[in-house]
């Protein structure tokens, strides 16, 4: 465990805490999956599993709220992995590496997953909560909501009896939200020409590290730097003053996220 589950409210956090060691990709949710299973049956709760991969837990509800409606909680057990090309990390295995600099919590090098792991955390601290006044809650966590919300799509709605739910992957709080960030995939071609190299030619890297990144949807109007595009202005730029040829060009892992950086070889 880190200092983050010495962070106020501590069930929120230390369950975080706990998430921040659980390798958690898109469509291979299976050991995040098997941690809410257990952390309902360590509570009591009642739980069940579609053919998806999505975990419904049931939670009655607190001594005389027995009459008030079903109320569904919602988060996604899935998170986007990134990671800066000089930092050695294998999501499949590694813990990430919180620090905190003021009010605000990252992760070293890597993406933090709070998005949706501070959800996920908020759920489990309400799961085994034994002192909140509450009717009965559902409490959904779906699968794959990173590359195409397929978890959602193919939700089992027979396993749920709310008609109310409270989606706890938002942004900020106290804010109401009724729309989303788009996207759309675009494959684009383009012929070239391969050519040699001459023996005097000489490769040469050139990189560009170091953006904010973000969110291609909810930051995309913060005019934070896309990598991959100010390289491409640079290589033009410089191409018209001592022409040379582009053997590579890369950058960014996920359609989701701004590229904080991005290689040329030239």
């Amino acid at each position: 465990m880190t200092f983050v589950s010495a962070l106020e409210p501590k069930p929120v956090w230390s369950h975080f805490d706990t998430i921040l060691t659980i390798p958690r990709a898109s469509k291979d949710e299976e050991r995040m999956r098997r941690h809410v299973i257990a952390a309902a049956r360590a509570a009591g709760c009642d739980h069940a599993v579609d053919a998806a991969g999505n975990v419904v837990v049931r939670k009655p509800a607190s001594a005389g709220r027995e009459g008030a409606p079903v109320t569904i909680l919602q988060s996604h057990l899935d998170m986007v992995q990134e990671k800066n090309a000089d930092v050695a990390f294998d999501f499949r295995t590694d813990a990430i590496v919180p620090r905190r600099e003021g009010a605000h919590l990252y992760a070293t090098g890597t993406t933090l997953g709070s998005d949706n792991g501070i959800g996920v955390a908020a759920m489990l601290a309400v799961m085994d909560s034994t002192d909140l006044a509450h009717g009965p809650l559902e409490l959904l966590f779906t699968i794959d909501e990173e590359t195409g919300l397929t978890g959602a799509a193919q939700l089992d709605a027979s396993l749920l009896a709310g008609r109310r739910l409270i989606n706890l992957d938002s942004e900020e709080e106290g804010i109401l939200y009724v729309g989303c960030a788009g996207g759309g995939d675009m494959r684009l071609s383009l012929g070239v020409t391969a050519a040699g190299t001459g023996s005097g030619d000489r490769a040469v890297t050139v990189a560009l590290r170091g953006l904010k990144g973000g969110h291609s949807g909810c930051d995309i109007h913060l005019q934070r730097g896309n990598a991959v595009c100010l390289l491409a202005r640079a290589l033009w730029a410089a191409h018209a003053g001592a022409p040379f040829r582009l053997a590579r060009l890369e950058g960014g892992s996920a359609h989701n996220a701004i590229p904080r950086e991005a290689f040329a070889t030239i």
